[in-house]
């Protein structure tokens, strides 16, 4: 057995739902998404009990396998999740987004204005290509932008 059915058996399957992101206003904090391509669905909802208006935002229109959760582990105090652990503590770091073409990905968000904190594409983690884009640009969310390497895909020191 892997995965949840190890632990929790047979009955009981679990998957990633949804990310709650807080935001001054839905129309302002869904700019950025947008500009990903993800689109709000259905009508806004007010739960009172909450004190809250949700707007959700699928991230892919089809099946797909699930999202993980990537637990970091900062290898020394200076690295950037050791800063980030000493100034807001344990918790949500970042939000990633598998894309096709990192370098076409990039270049559309800094065209529409987009802060990007990587200018071009990194080595990251599983053989990927990754770039960061500010939080400043997302309604405070740090987004990283992950792709697979398959063949010919764009190389980050090209």
């Amino acid at each position: 057995m892997d995965g949840p059915e190890w632990i929790l058996g047979d009955n009981m399957n679990i998957r990633l739902d949804h990310i709650g992101i807080a935001v001054n206003n839905l129309d302002e904090g869904e700019k950025f998404w947008r500009l990903l391509g993800l689109i709000p669905e259905g009508d806004d909802e007010e739960v009172i009990d909450q004190g809250v208006i949700t707007r959700f935002i699928p991230i892919a229109e089809t099946e797909q396998k699930p999202a993980l959760i990537e637990l970091l582990e900062p290898t020394g105090d200076d690295t950037p999740i050791g800063k980030f652990i000493a100034k807001r503590g344990i918790g949500i770091q970042q939000i990633c987004f598998e894309v096709e073409d990192i370098v076409v990905m990039i270049e559309h968000l800094t065209n529409s204005g987009i802060r990007m904190i990587d200018s071009k594409p990194r080595t990251g983690s599983k053989n990927c290509l990754i770039a960061f884009v500010h939080p400043k640009s997302t309604g405070g969310v740090l987004v990283e932008l992950s792709q697979k390497l398959r063949g010919n895909n764009h190389n980050p020191s090209n």
